[in-house]
């Protein structure tokens, strides 16, 4: 097998695949397996399509670059294709003609991620692609490619290939090259000298937009005459700026689909955010907006403390959006304080320790003695006076002691989420004011969100450079302490813990078939996007509300982590055992691993099957976790676990009730799922391959 990036079995030219773009990033993807450089058609495609989901790869002029970093991929690879008709992937100005696929290994090493990205950047230039489509065999496009990239054997044969091909057709008039002498208009002027713009680009991958962003917002300053440096961050490292360049400049474009590195670098520059795709198609109106911004008093600014959530998102996302990416930040970091501590009393309950009476009956026997002080607490004394009694005890208070960070670490994660972290100190502030009024954690989330735009809107004025760095320690926690915390107090704690108050009476006081109805809404939630928003919402109001300690809050919580479980243990089961031919050999690998992670209550099993049948997939788990919702709050299953699924047995009470739900849900999962690929789209997809087809003489339940 050849060591070079593309060879001419991986080009095909003058393709016909249709006008679905997954058509010929299936073709690409069984070229670079045919080649002996990835392990898994199906697993590459998968990988490549997901990503082409978070965001279409198609590029001004005719030119699509689906690409991925994949385990089935075991030499990074370029295959191309050139389309007739061309195929739609997403670009504004039409389908595209030029496909390349860029295939790297998950653990691709730096060097090869630079090769690929060398492709990507020649992508830019109109003599490359010109090159691409007069190509008249797949050897001279590999010769153009490979002298794209640096893999030419010689600068002599590179010539001699190039003066066999033709021509290229020259760019349009007036699209002169990078460098050239322009004036700079008035527009784009800063005090009488034309504007300095740093910016900073990087994706997903990190491998094709990230530069292709880059060279198109290098390209549009030299066109425009103005002073533009950009730093893009790939996935093979990157160069930071200069903090010289940094300072002079008058602006900064942010073009990102991930966070920056390091922003705080550039905090107060005046700054337009946008995603990378923009850096492409729209460099010089990004460059405009840029210039606009610093003249602006009022403008973007990039906050004192660094990047955040909020600052994050970019310019053309919705409030409600923001707010969405906001509160899942809180959430995200907020659950290992839950989990730890709620692991650490569920451990507490073993009846070789404390039993569940050690919530009541321990009295201070876990804070008053220490190892060396102990008396009575003799290894084979029963409990409340065995050595296992008193470490019942230890763990009982190290887990209270750790859920009591649940408001104050949600608060201040979501001021972390909008202001970085000068906004984590006056957020954990106002989380204990909510603890200390007991305003719960409706009251833990309002008071971060006051305390994160009140550190945002203090570090938003641009300061003296002596002041700066007193800003994000000192004066920012301060002001945003005294205006989160003074408004929790003086206004709003009292409202919130009534409301608060009556919310627990309620939840506490549901029974019967209002307690069932809950149990469903909280199995529907919990399954419809499996990780996702909605799925985290009921998440965060089960963990919540472990520390109110009361039945309905463990209720509500094993009702959480029962249908939690139900979608990859579903698909497990139908994969695996009831209808094998119905998946993809990769789908059916996927579900032996899903036992596993359905038993652990990770409800990210179940991912890859909703990914790829979405329509069949999603409605079998919303009916199985509303019925296993449904039936745990029916049985009265109790969890004081947040987390861990069969693994906490010890911590759900009655355990047969939890096991009853759990099968009852995974069975009627499965056999949803089951039913509707078998009946509701009998055709099943041309991605089960040869190997599947082999299936086809076993039983239909094998």
């Amino acid at each position: 097998m050849s060591s070079k990036t593309i060879t001419p079995r991986l080009v095909g030219l003058d393709l016909a695949v249709g006008t679905d773009k997954s058509a010929v990033i299936r073709e690409l993807a069984g070229r670079v397996v045919a080649e002996g450089r990835a392990t898994d058609a199906d697993a590459l495609f998968e990988d490549a399509w997901a990503r082409e989901q978070k965001d279409e790869t198609g590029l001004p002029g005719g030119i699509a670059i689906p690409h991925a970093k994949s385990t089935a991929v075991t030499t990074p690879s370029l295959a191309f294709a050139r389309l007739k008709p061309g195929v739609d992937f997403g670009a504004s100005d039409g389908p595209a003609d030029l496909v390349f696929l860029i295939a790297a290994p998950a653990d691709a090493a730096e060097a090869h991620l630079a090769v690929l990205s060398k492709l990507a950047r020649s992508l830019m230039l109109d003599e490359f692609t010109a090159g691409l489509r007069a190509a008249t065999t797949p050897e001279e496009v590999v010769a153009l490619v490979d002298e794209a990239i640096g893999e030419a054997e010689s600068e002599e044969v590179a010539e001699a290939e190039a003066a066999s091909r033709p021509a290229p057709a020259s760019p349009p008039a007036g699209d002169t090259a990078p460098g050239a002498d322009r004036t700079t208009p008035d527009a784009l002027l800063v005090d009488g000298r034309p504007a300095r713009i740093v910016a900073v680009t990087s994706c997903a991958t990190g491998i094709a937009h990230t530069f292709m962003a880059a060279d198109a917002l290098t390209a549009a300053g030299a066109k425009s005459g103005i002073d533009l440096v950009v730093e893009p961050q790939g996935s093979s490292g990157y160069k930071a700026l200069p903090q010289s360049v940094i300072d002079a400049a008058d602006a900064v474009i942010f073009a990102n689909d991930v966070d920056v590195r390091e922003e705080a670098r550039f905090a107060g520059k005046p700054v337009v955010r946008t995603g990378v795709k923009s850096g492409i198609e729209r460099p010089g109106d990004l460059i405009a907006e840029a210039v606009a911004v610093a003249a602006d008093p009022n403008g973007a600014r990039v906050t004192t403390g660094g990047a955040s959530a909020q600052a994050a998102a970019p310019q053309d996302a919705s409030w409600g959006r923001r707010i969405q990416r906001i509160l899942l930040t809180g959430v995200s970091y907020m659950i290992p304080f839950v989990a730890g501590g709620g692991l650490l009393i569920a451990i507490s309950f073993l009846p070789f320790l404390g039993g569940y009476g050690i919530a009541l009956a321990h009295g201070t026997d876990g804070v008053n003695n220490a190892v060396y002080t102990l008396q009575h607490y003799a290894i084979w004394n029963l409990p409340p006076e065995g050595l296992g009694y008193y470490l019942g005890a230890i763990a009982f208070e190290i887990g209270s002691v750790s859920l009591g960070f649940l408001v104050p670490a949600l608060a201040g994660y979501i001021a972390f989420a909008i202001a970085d972290r000068p906004g984590i100190a006056p957020g954990f502030v106002a989380g204990a004011i909510a603890v200390f009024m007991n305003a719960g954690f409706l009251g833990g989330l309002i008071g971060g969100l006051l305390a994160g735009f009140a550190a945002w809107l203090i570090g938003r004025p641009a300061v003296p450079r002596w002041l700066r760095g007193l800003m994000p320690v000192v004066i920012i926690p301060l002001g945003a302490s005294i205006i989160a915390s003074g408004l929790m107090l003086l206004i709003l704690g009292a409202p919130i813990a009534w409301l608060m108050t009556q919310l627990t009476g309620f939840l506490n006081g549901l029974s019967g078939a209002g307690a069932i109805v809950l149990g469903v809404i909280l199995g529907l939630m919990m399954c419809f996007d499996l990780g996702g928003p909605i799925n985290k919402v009921a998440y965060a109001f089960a963990v919540a509300g472990l520390a109110q300690q009361t039945d309905a809050s463990f209720q509500i919580m094993a009702a959480v982590m029962i249908a939690g479980m139900v979608p990859p243990l579903g698909m497990a089961l139908a994969s695996t055992v009831l209808y094998r031919r119905g998946f993809t050999q990769v789908e059916r690998e996927n579900g032996a691993a899903a036992w596993l992670l359905g038993a652990s209550f990770i409800s990210e099993g179940a991912i890859p099957f909703a990914a790829a049948d979405p329509l069949r997939v999603i409605p079998a788990n919303l009916v199985g976790g509303a019925v296993a919702g449904g039936l745990a709050m029916a049985f009265g299953v109790e969890s004081r676990a947040p987390h861990g699924g069969v693994f906490v047995f010890f911590a759900i009470d009655p355990i047969w009730g939890f096991l009853l739900a759990l099968a009852a849900g995974t069975v009627v999962t499965a056999f949803v799922v089951v039913a509707l690929k078998r009946f509701a789209a009998p055709n099943r997809s041309a991605a089960i391959g040869a190997e599947d087809a082999v299936d086809e003489a076993e039983p239909a339940l094998v």
